[in-house]
This record gives C-alpha cells, sequence and structure tokens, in this order.
C-alpha cells in the first residue's frame, strides 16, 4: 500500500497532510504533520494540485478555503467533530443579534459555514493575540468554552462564551495529572487550552499542539505529562528520542482523527474521493474571518 500510495501521489502531483492526532503509519507516510491550520498553509503554498488531508472534515475544509483552486480530498468522509458541529447557526445567530456590538472570533476548529457568520478567525495559539487586537470590547467565542474561558483569564475585554467544547481534553482531569506529577516530578506538564481550567492550573505551559512540539525541543528537561490527544505522543518521541513522554489521563483518543488508515489514503487517490465542496458564499465570508487573523499575526 505505501509503494502505490507513493506512485500514485507522484502521478497525480498530490500531497498528504496528516493532523498530529493521526495514527502512527498516517503520521509516518505524510509529507507534513502538524495542527490543522500550519497545514492548510502549507497545503496552499505547495504546488501539488491534489491535498489529501488526513484529519477531520473542517480541517480539510480549511485548506480548500486556502486554497480553491486545488483538489482536496478527506479520506475518510464522516470524519467530522464533535465540538464543530456543537456550534447552531441559527443560535449563533441568535447570539450576534442580542450583541450587535460584539465581534465574533471563531476558533479554526470550526465549519466553513460557522466561519463565515464569524468576524476573525483564531487557532489555540493565537487567541489571545487576535483577541486582543480588536477594538471592540465584547467579543463573542464560539464553540470552545474552555480556550475561550483562558482567553478570559488574560484579558479586560468581555468574553461571551458558547458552550462547546472537546470530549478528549475534557477528560484531562486535575486529579490524574497530579498524580503523574507525583511519580514523575521532574516532568513538564504541558497542557491544552481545551481542557478544563481547573486542569489549566497544573500546566507549566498552556501550548497548542505545535506549541507542545516546539517546547519539548527546546526545553533541557527529559520528561512531559503530555495534556492533549494521544496521536501527538508518536510525533514527540520520533523528534525527541532521548525524552520520555506520559499522556495526561487514560484514553486520550479523538475516534474521528483515528478513522484515517492507509487503504483510506490508498482510495482517495484512486478514486480522487472525498472531494470538499463549498459554497462559493460561503468560501468567500469563511476565507475572510481567515485571512484577518493571518493579518494580525503578520502585524505582531
Amino acid at each position: 500500500m505505501i509503494k502505490e500510495i507513493n506512485r500514485l501521489k507522484k502521478e497525480l502531483n498530490a500531497i498528504i497532510l496528516a493532523h498530529n492526532y493521526q495514527p502512527p503509519e498516517v503520521q509516518d507516510i505524510a509529507d507534513f504533520v502538524g495542527d490543522s491550520l500550519d497545514l492548510a498553509k502549507k497545503g496552499a503554498r505547495t504546488e501539488a494540485s491534489i491535498i489529501v488531508f488526513c484529519g477531520v472534515r473542517f480541517m480539510a475544509e480549511s485548506a480548500k478555503i486556502l486554497a480553491p483552486e486545488k483538489t482536496v480530498l478527506l479520506p475518510v468522509q464522516d470524519a467530522g467533530c464533535a465540538m464543530a458541529d456543537m456550534v447552531d447557526e441559527d443560535k449563533l445567530k441568535d447570539l450576534k443579534q442580542k450583541n450587535p456590538d460584539a465581534k465574533v472570533v471563531c476558533y479554526v476548529n470550526t465549519t466553513a459555514r460557522t466561519k463565515a457568520l464569524c468576524d476573525y478567525c483564531c487557532t489555540s495559539a493565537n487567541a489571545l493575540a487576535v483577541v486582543q487586537s480588536i477594538p471592540e470590547k465584547k467579543i463573542i467565542f464560539v464553540p470552545d468554552r474552555n480556550l475561550g474561558h483562558w482567553v478570559k483569564t488574560q484579558t479586560d475585554k468581555e468574553i461571551i462564551l458558547y458552550p462547546g467544547y472537546c470530549y478528549v481534553h475534557k477528560k484531562i482531569k486535575r486529579d490524574t495529572v497530579s498524580k503523574i506529577k507525583s511519580a514523575y516530578p521532574d516532568a513538564e506538564v504541558l497542557i491544552h487550552p481545551e481542557a478544563d481550567p481547573e486542569t489549566l492550573e497544573l500546566a507549566d505551559y498552556v501550548l497548542s499542539t505545535n506549541g507542545m512540539v516546539n517546547q519539548v525541543k527546546k526545553s533541557r528537561a527529559r520528561r512531559f505529562i503530555i495534556g492533549t490527544e494521544s496521536g501527538l505522543i508518536h510525533r514527540l518521541k520520533k523528534e525527541n528520542p532521548g525524552k520520555e513522554f506520559f499522556s495526561a489521563g487514560d484514553a486520550l483518543v479523538c475516534v474521528n482523527m483515528k478513522k484515517t488508515r492507509l487503504f483510506d489514503i490508498l482510495h482517495a487517490l484512486e478514486n480522487m474521493e472525498y472531494k470538499i465542496e463549498i459554497e462559493p458564499a460561503i468560501m468567500n465570508q469563511a476565507k475572510r474571518a481567515l485571512q484577518k487573523m493571518v493579518e494580525i499575526q503578520r502585524g505582531a
């Protein structure tokens, strides 16, 4: 399968992108491994005409928004995101009507339709910078309430939190992290901001997945407690063979992220499935929110 995937990839001028949470064999065959927005940007910059995005639907949508001229394939059609699907369009529209003086910031972990309803997009790494850059004092933050709460603790703006959450990061419990830290007191604790606020209090660093990758590389510590989906540990071990990693809980697994297999990648390339299609109006509105975030990063 690996040989055939590589042959087709070359023949079709395709590139394979894999999120940090994907299964090990998928990460190993990918041209690039990273977080969702970083991968979408890489896909847009490459000369490949076909992007095989091994992740979940909103990630493949972001790649399509940033590179509309390319064919973007999601190998598993029903690989969705529970948190992204928590956003109800009518509920968000109602929230906007009730708060006409607020700007809407949506996490990149949202569907294209949700992004189209928002003013700015953000990642877990730049959420605070995006919020701080907005002139308005009132912000509606969609959909992750934990990431929004983390930002809220560091700004004087009024932040209205949408009640969404990541079921994987909510499994990271304060007691569990404390027990692991007691067993390995020399370990650095890295926790994703989608975890509950009381759990984040135990973190040495609150970081996105790419932030964790960078911190582990530069840190002098030899042990790390990793508070995010367990798939990231494969990459961390691969890139830092002399260091030890401990998951911050049992079964920190995103079911949808683990659906992609080598067979699915092969099937995607053989059959050009499953193509990401986005209505032009939705794509244009969603791209505006993403571009505003990129402009803020450039100006930082």
